[in-house]
């Protein structure tokens, strides 16, 4: 019988003629595209701030009121630009002066990026009067004065003064955590002769925009995030609901895939509760409700708030010290250690050097194959012997065809021992593979040091090419097909060709025939691929491409299969001692053949 020994020299060949295209084909397309991201050295200029109260216009959202009658007010510093509306005393735009939103209709991320804009958040503090009727100071008019770095919005009701305080560092030399910080004090008088609730209700609406090019993975990480047991414990949820009724948060927030807006409450929101809606399409992806008590002291509500709009940059979380850097989903446990103190100081390291992000990525995965290369070389090895031995299982196989399946079992697996071939060193770097795996697929679409990042003819690494554009939408593909992954599933096939011809086929009916699924694999792989981060593509194009490499090289470098078989056939001669794991197998096999024994000498004795 003729064996699949993998590629022959004629497939080598074939092999290198593929990479050479597809580097080709990439350098091609890098040198086509234009240098845009070169020319854009600073954003915008600090603004100063506006002493001025200015009219706009805003949605109706209070029917009662004329947009005309809505004023704003605005405060800026390094990092923020806040505006500040009348209506309700919100915070009615923040834009992130550092960095930039995708456009879909050029296909460039040089839109101003706004976290709030258009009434896409509104909040407020809702209680009842004492005549039961419902209060919610969203729908109250203020009156905003600016002084200084502060802007105090004031409402009366009834002859109740509330008033909201927001206060901005906007010293040019302060900590960069506190740039991102808005100080928020919510502070009355007179509210104890209109109401008689001891709290009040913090309701927050917020409808998330889409920032990013990859729309359905920006949609799977989009959230809510919180913090409670006095900042120690974490969680987030993604379903349609949450509801924490026994947790006091400490803080509450909306976490998309690079950004989020985070409210704290100094004496935190019991009663939490909220649902979320994904959007199919459009300017937003999902919209969240959230609703929270807040104490009231003596009827009076006097408490104070931080509100927070933060790039999830992991340093930058770290500071602040009130577990944000949890709301980055590295994975847990080990997993997002594996991202915390490997992955991303090792690409930090690497791009110090001055290397473009997709060469860092590169030389990454090489390391990796360092670290990872005296296990695939066991695991190659292994592939090696096994190819000599086929010949024996075979026979094996045939000699057994009509006995007891347990029989022809025990009789591999007693080739397999003579041999010295330990069938489960070859699980080893699968498992290995896993966690490497997952700890990537978190890395890449969440880092945002690769926001932006371009290589080739992938303008974002964090999300996918579109090179090749389709006239139509293919179910779970989309309507487009990124290069890299499709590079990237090429080479899988071809390593898959390569590794598959050692597999024993199915002896007995209707088991799965595993080359099959094999090859299945790659091609289900591409539909994953296509609308993940391009980075993690160009990964494991290149991880594959070095395996295909390395099994070439053990192939007809290190490994001689004459010794080997020389080798194999000695260790058949030596006496060998059963193993643990080995002599429960047999016991176990022996035993069920027994049993099995037992059972027909019963059926033929009926």
């Amino acid at each position: 019988m003729q064996q699949n020994n993998g590629l022959d020299k004629s497939q080598m060949i074939s092999f290198a003629v593929l990479c050479l295209v597809l580097f080709g084909f990439m350098f091609y397309f890098q040198n086509k595209q234009s240098k845009e991201e070169e020319v854009k050295a600073q954003q915008q200029k600090t603004e100063q701030v506006k002493n001025a109260v200015k009219q706009t216009q805003a949605s109706n959202i209070n029917p009662n009121v004329t947009p005309n009658a809505i004023q704003t007010a605005n405060l800026a510093n390094n990092e923020l630009k806040l505006e500040f509306s009348s209506l309700g005393g919100q915070v009615s735009k923040v834009e992130l002066l550092k960095y930039k939103a995708y456009d879909h209709k050029s296909d460039r991320a040089d839109l101003p990026l706004y976290l709030i804009t258009k009434n896409n958040s509104n909040y407020g503090f809702q209680f009842k009067d004492k005549t039961g009727k419902v209060i919610n100071t969203k729908d109250l008019v203020f009156s905003p004065t600016v002084t200084g770095n502060a802007v105090t919005l004031t409402a009366n009701y009834n002859g109740a003064a509330i008033q909201f305080i927001y206060t901005i560092n906007n010293n040019p030399k302060a900590e960069l955590k506190d740039q991102y910080t808005l100080d928020f004090k919510v502070r009355s008088q007179g509210l104890a002769k209109v109401t008689s609730d001891t709290k009040a209700d913090f309701i927050w609406d917020y409808s998330v925009r889409n920032l990013e090019k990859g729309r359905a993975q920006e949609q799977s990480h989009s959230e809510f995030s919180y913090a409670f047991n006095n900042y120690k414990d974490y969680d987030y949820d993604g379903r349609t609901t949450m509801e924490e009724e026994k947790e006091t948060l400490n803080w509450i927030g909306v976490k998309q895939q690079f950004f989020s807006s985070v409210i704290e409450a100094k004496n935190g929101f019991t009663h939490s509760k909220g649902n979320q809606e994904t959007v199919e399409e459009g300017e937003y992806l999902k919209k969240l409700n959230y609703e929270g008590f807040v104490q009231m002291t003596g009827n009076e509500l006097n408490q104070d708030f931080t509100w927070y709009f933060l790039p999830l940059d992991l340093p930058l979380l770290k500071t602040y010290d009130k577990n944000f850097d949890e709301i980055l989903p590295l994975g847990w446990s080990f997993i997002g250690g594996m991202n915390r103190y490997f992955f991303m100081p090792m690409y930090n390291l690497i791009a110090s050097w001055g290397i473009t992000a997709g060469w860092v990525i590169f030389l990454m995965t090489i390391i990796v194959k360092l670290i990872l290369s005296p296990i695939m070389y066991k695991q190659h090895k292994l592939s090696a012997m096994m190819k000599v031995i086929r010949p024996e299982i075979d026979e094996a196989n045939a000699k057994f065809k009509d006995a007891d399946p347990m029989k022809k079992q025990q009789a591999t697996m007693e080739i397999y021992r003579k041999a010295g071939v330990n069938q489960m060193a070859g699980c080893l770097p699968a498992l290995v593979q896993i966690p490497i795996f997952y700890a990537l697929f978190r890395f890449f679409p969440n880092f945002i040091d690769l926001r932006g990042q371009g290589f080739w003819f992938a303008k974002d690494l964090t999300a996918y090419d579109d090179l090749i554009k389709l006239p139509f939408k293919v179910p779970f593909l989309g309507d487009h097909l990124s290069v890299f992954a499709l590079a990237c599933t090429i080479v899988i096939l071809i390593y898959t060709v390569m590794t598959s011809g050692n597999m024993q086929q199915p002896q007995q009916e209707g088991m799965p025939n595993m080359k099959v699924l094999m090859y299945i694999f790659p091609i289900t792989f591409l539909f994953f691929l296509n609308t993940s981060a391009s980075g993690l593509s160009w990964y494991y194009f290149v991880s594959n491409a070095i395996n295909i490499l390395i099994i070439l090289v053990i192939k007809y470098v290190i490994l001689d299969e004459k010794k080997i078989h020389a080798q194999i056939q000695a260790n058949k001669e030596k006496p060998k001692s059963e193993g643990k794991f080995q002599k429960r197998m047999r016991e176990m096999m022996e035993k069920a053949q027994q049993q099995q024994s037992t059972v027909e000498q019963q059926k033929k004795k009926k």
